[in-house]
């Protein structure tokens, strides 16, 4: 009985993917982490930047640095969004929420083109809140 070979491993699922992301797939989800905070006029653009950070920070160091910058700019810009919205009732705060809706849309597209270009990009404005 000890001539037997040990059986084989349990089949692996085609869909199944490792720890790590390939270079160009990181670069693809830093991208689009990024230019989720496009999406102001239809959702929260929190929402697109902490869901890619939650999935994806563990698949490489340039996703998850990449993702954190989003999320740590969309949280602010959120902020500033609260804010300029509540100053409102003082005519500036038009002003400042449409500066907000500008500086998102700018930057956001400026930091998913340093991502697909495979570059660290740091938002200005931007508050830490994770790393």
């Amino acid at each position: 009985m000890s001539d037997m070979p040990p059986p084989p491993p349990p089949p692996q699922s085609p869909h199944a993917q490792g720890d790590t992301l390939s270079p160009s797939d990181e670069k693809l989800w830093a991208t689009l982490v990024h230019l989720g905070g496009l999406l102001w006029l239809v959702s929260i653009p929190v929402i697109p930047a902490l869901v890619g950070y939650l999935v994806l920070k563990n698949k490489g160091p340039f996703v998850r640095a990449h993702t954190a910058t989003a999320l740590n700019f969309q949280i602010s810009m959120f902020i500033y969004a609260v804010i300029s919205a509540i100053l409102i009732f003082i005519i500036i705060g038009i002003f400042a929420l449409i500066a907000v809706g500008i500086v998102n849309i700018v930057f956001s597209i400026i930091a998913a083109v340093k991502a697909n270009q495979g570059q660290p990009y740091t938002y200005p404005l931007a508050i830490k809140f994770v790393s």
